[in-house]
């Protein structure tokens, strides 16, 4: 294979990882970014990385099959890196979910400008606060070291094993869980304080229609609660980027 094949083969892989990526990425994946916008920023970044970053493998002769093989394998790759950061950042919407079904406003729904799809107006509000204390923070940045590690670990054509890819997605599905329950604890124990206190009271006061009164006052404890942990969602954006360190398999 000649020297233009070559490098021309090296950018097609390098193109392929990261399309792969920012197509399921939070951020570079939103409908609301122009499709022409995304096409020019990923053939940019990937002729970027393309020139800068090492290349061990070294490519002489490739035939169709194992090209498409190749840029398979990248895809794959690439996808699986992407879902991993999916996964991390949806723990945010977890912990809206988990909050709005507590408070019984999971029927509200509201338009996601940045998705275009249906969303809960308090889990969206939670989101864009999470979203632009992230963007405050350079953390889109994070993403783009995610593809420069990814390189500096396994370069263009050499990428790493089914099984580690899937022990990343796993360990982020894991990660998911346990994030949106950690965030979601100090609301869940104030509902369940409000809920054993209603229990008392109806069983204090049979009269009393426990029912009409609990969904005002869930709602008013529910919006408490949000305002009060609004705050701290900032120290979140830094445990997001330990989070990706640990799951990326790089």
């Amino acid at each position: 294979m000649d020297m233009l094949s070559s490098k021309l083969l090296v950018f097609a892989m390098v193109l392929t990882r990261v399309s792969a990526f920012f197509l399921v990425t939070p951020v570079f994946s939103w409908t609301s970014i122009p499709v022409r916008i995304k096409v020019a920023m990923t053939v940019v970044l990937s002729f970027f990385f393309a020139m800068v970053l090492p290349h061990r493998v070294v490519i002489r002769s490739v035939d169709p099959l194992s090209v498409v093989v190749l840029l398979s394998y990248e895809s794959v790759y690439g996808l699986g890196l992407g879902l991993i950061t999916v996964l991390v950042f949806t723990a945010v919407r977890f912990f809206g979910q988990i909050v709005e079904q507590q408070m019984g406003l999971t029927m509200s729904e509201v338009l996601d400008p940045l998705m275009g799809e249906g969303a809960q107006a308090l889990g969206l509000m939670i989101e864009m606060v999470f979203i632009m204390l992230f963007l405050a923070a350079n953390g889109h940045h994070l993403f783009l070291l995610v593809v420069s590690r990814s390189y500096e670990a396994f370069p263009a054509g050499s990428v790493p094993t089914v099984g580690v890819l899937l022990e990343g997605i796993i360990a982020g599905g894991s990660v998911l869980l346990t994030a949106g329950l950690r965030l979601a604890a100090p609301i869940l124990t104030a509902f369940m304080v409000l809920m054993v206190t209603l229990a008392v009271l109806a069983r204090i006061a049979p009269e009393m229609n426990i029912l009409f009164i609990s969904m005002p006052m869930r709602i008013g404890l529910g919006l408490l609660m949000v305002g009060a942990f609004i705050p701290f969602v900032e120290g979140y954006v830094g445990e997001f980027a330990e989070w990706m360190g640990k799951l990326l398999p790089l």
